[in-house]
């Protein structure tokens, strides 16, 4: 597979509409190599994750944040690397997240909801995804699982005591009262995301919602993972690699 191909797959993957919506919000930071055997993925774009890029022999970083503009000098210095190890960069985020298999979809197919009524969408704002289950499950057993899966300390808030039915999820910074109520207003009674404030938290209390936060960075993965697999399927002898990243968002410290 070359550029040319990989560009075609996100093409036929992505509704055109979506990407025109979204044309700021995705592309190639890089493209130092024109052949593509080895695509790495992973949620953010980091002098680590390159690193381990080149030790793995990757030819494309795929990744759903490019090299955050406020974290001062951090892109210039990923592109920097990424010219000297000869490695491609492209990184996908508003499409990614409002499209049938993204973020918050793959998150809820790994933590086992069973139906997913509506997957996130944008309307002049971001919209949760809603999912339920078929039988309802004890809070503490979905916080388990979801720990399990992000492989990390899950926040949890419970705040109600009925078993948990209908759930209201939006990845990475869905952390604004705004979303919860939107789920609320669609009978959820557990919120999942990945970032939390002050408000958040009061707003769940309040509202008595039980509230699940995880990290920007792993309640994200999944959907840069579902979209690595279908560009490995569609394109043969490609090969994938996860670029593992650290949990420092949740670390607590020593």
């Amino acid at each position: 597979m070359d550029i040319t191909n990989f560009n075609a797959t996100i093409n036929e993957l992505f509704p055109k509409q979506l990407l025109e919506e979204f044309h700021d919000d995705y592309g190639f930071s890089n493209t130092s190599n024109n052949k593509i055997k080895t695509i790495g993925f992973s949620t953010n774009l980091s002098i680590e994750v390159i690193e381990q890029a080149r030790a793995a022999k990757v030819d494309l970083i795929m990744t759903h944040h490019d090299a955050w503009d406020f974290i001062y000098g951090l892109k210039e210095a990923c592109i920097k690397r990424l010219k000297a190890y000869n490695i491609s960069h492209f990184w996908i985020h508003g499409p990614l997240d409002y499209i049938a298999f993204g973020t918050c979809t793959s998150l809820m197919n790994k933590i086992g909801i069973d139906n997913i009524i509506r997957f996130s969408e944008y309307k002049n704002t971001s919209v949760p995804g809603i999912g339920e289950f078929n039988e309802s499950k004890n809070f503490e057993l979905l916080v388990e699982r979801m720990r399990t899966e992000l492989d990390e300390p899950v926040r949890a808030w419970k705040n109600h005591d009925n078993k948990v039915k209908k759930v209201g999820v939006l990845t990475g910074a869905g952390h604004s009262t705004d979303h919860i109520k939107f789920a609320l207003d669609h009978g959820c009674d557990t919120y999942i995301t990945g970032e939390a404030s002050l408000y958040t938290i009061q707003y769940a209390q309040f509202a008595g919602v039980n509230l699940l936060v995880g990290s920007h960075t792993f309640t994200e993965i999944f959907g840069v993972e579902s979209l690595a697999v279908r560009a490995k399927e569609m394109n043969e002898g490609i090969s994938l690699v996860k670029l593992e990243e650290e949990h420092f968002e949740l670390n607590h410290g020593e």
